[in-house]
């Protein structure tokens, strides 16, 4: 049986012969300016290429290529009892992992959400955090306290440069986070402290981004991964590299790592093309830009994932109701004014809408905006919610295809997570129909190339590279840069 990608979804209800033709004009409009053709997906994968060639090589570029000093596969065999952490975007998650030994795991987890104002707390408050949370976690699965340190690894999904595998220099902090003197320092260390401070028995052995996590965890599982990747509040891909394809490690490793040995990299893509070159920018992406924490960075990841999504729809929205006066007219706009107010769930919930007349539309606005809407309103949001869910995962697949295309990969499974890949409506249809629009699949071919839900990497993957890390130590070869 031909395997086209999941399921297209169905045809939405409803016809838009009630709404205004100058609202028909303006919804023309956005069609046309959220729309990204094959042609275009096609240019920007072949730029992309370039711009991970250029991460690897010795200058540098947008795309950091950091690698993850994860230099061995695994192999389902890896076992051991190993804590996790993941300081994510909403939540701290900490996980004990109980590796079998034979592609199993069991996992016992806790979520601590973080507070509101932590994305710009000061750096002792955050790692303060983490170690109170870490605590409670170890009284609760160990009530009668531990015979030995338990080795940790720490999920920290944020750009930060690795000269060995516990080691992060955070480079830059991304989705929103802007916490003073953590830029340029060592994570490690700042945290181990903290640790210290509640006086746990914790040793952090291994730092990892998440999406290394996903690629690692779902190997462990499954031999077809050839990448993992987050669509969720930010968005990342991981593969594995050769070491002697890696201009800007040459000469610095040590002699026992052979040159067609692998290595993890974390490509931290959500930096593509900050130059401009071929991104298919809106004034709504230039407007979040020039209001973020950081303009003129993160370019790619702010058009497409889950952080933005809802705010670029509160854009088009405002504009549509303030400067055009097309829609909420005599309305109280207070809430609208309000940046980052819509969340990623609130276009999701619009679009999962089975009604007809759209009443649960109608219910999103009166609960978070306090707005009443028209169902020729609704229609119109309902359409800008797709075209902008279906630009999103029509980018998104766009670094999948450059390091496909990189690496030489025809077939493989492609392992997801995040929130977006697991909750937006349609992401997934949407993702496949793009991937077959760049690779040009013939109708009839089964698609090669597939997304895949992936195994839990910031807690599994964490595990496993710990896992890896000590196999290396104990066989006396290097984790990290030659000294």
């Amino acid at each position: 049986m031909v395997h086209l990608g999941p399921k297209a979804p169905a045809h939405r209800k409803g016809t838009f012969t009630d709404v205004p033709d100058v609202l028909l004009a303006e919804l023309k409009s956005l069609e046309t300016q959220f729309t990204v053709s094959p042609d275009k997906l096609r240019e920007i994968v072949a730029h992309f290429i370039n711009e991970l060639e250029k991460g690897l090589s010795v200058a540098g570029g947008n795309i950091p290529m950091i690698p993850g000093w994860v230099m061995d596969c695994p192999t389902g065999k890896e076992k051991g009892d190993y804590l996790a952490i993941d300081l994510g975007g909403t939540n701290l998650r900490v996980v004990l992992v109980r590796l079998g030994g034979n592609r199993d795991f069991d996992t016992t987890q806790s979520k601590y959400p973080l507070p509101g104002y932590m994305r710009t707390a000061t750096s002792e408050q955050l790692w303060d955090f983490i170690a109170d949370c870490l605590k409670k976690f170890v009284e609760e699965v160990y009530p009668e306290g531990c015979d030995s340190e338990l080795p940790l690894g720490f999920t920290f999904s944020y750009p930060a440069s690795q000269n060995k595998i516990n080691e992060g220099v955070l480079q830059r902090w991304t989705k929103g986070w802007d916490i003073n003197d953590v830029e340029g320092h060592d994570v490690v260390p700042m945290l181990q402290k903290a640790i210290k401070k509640v006086g746990v028995p914790i040793d952090v052995v291994a730092l990892i981004n998440d999406t290394t996590g996903t690629l690692v965890a779902s190997m462990y599982t499954d031999p077809e991964t050839i990448m993992g990747l987050i669509f969720g509040t930010g968005v990342n891909g991981a593969y594995y590299e050769i070491v002697k394809d890696i201009p800007k490690l040459q000469g610095k490793l040590s002699d026992d790592i052979a040159p067609d040995s692998p290595m993890a990299i974390n490509c931290e893509y959500g930096a593509f093309d900050n130059e401009l070159v071929v991104l298919p920018r809106t004034k709504y992406d230039v407007q979040i830009d020039l209001e973020s924490p950081k303009p003129g960075q993160q370019s790619f990841e702010k058009m497409n994932s889950g952080y933005y999504l809802g705010e670029i729809l509160r854009l088009v929205l405002l504009e549509l109701a303030e400067e055009k006066q097309l829609i909420f007219k005599g309305q109280d706009l207070t809430k609208l004014h309000q940046a980052y107010i819509m969340d990623t769930s609130f276009p999701a919930r619009i679009e999962e809408d089975p009604f007809e007349n759209l009443s649960e539309v109608y219910d999103v606005f009166m609960e978070v905006l306090s707005i009443e809407t028209t169902v020729p309103e609704r229609k119109v949001i309902r359409r800008v919610c797709e075209l902008i869910g279906e630009r999103s995962a029509r980018l998104s697949v766009c670094g999948i295809a450059a390091i496909c295309k990189k690496r030489g990969y025809t077939k493989g499974h492609c392992a997801a997570d995040g929130s977006v890949y697991n909750k937006y409506p349609d992401f997934k249809v949407r993702a496949a129909k793009a991937l077959r629009d760049i690779f040009q699949w013939k109708d009839d071919e089964e698609d090669p190339i597939t997304i895949v839900a992936a195994e839990d990497g910031s807690g599994v993957g964490a595990a496993v590279i710990s896992a890896l890390t000590e196999k290396r130590l104990k066989q006396g070869k290097s984790v990290g840069l030659a000294v």
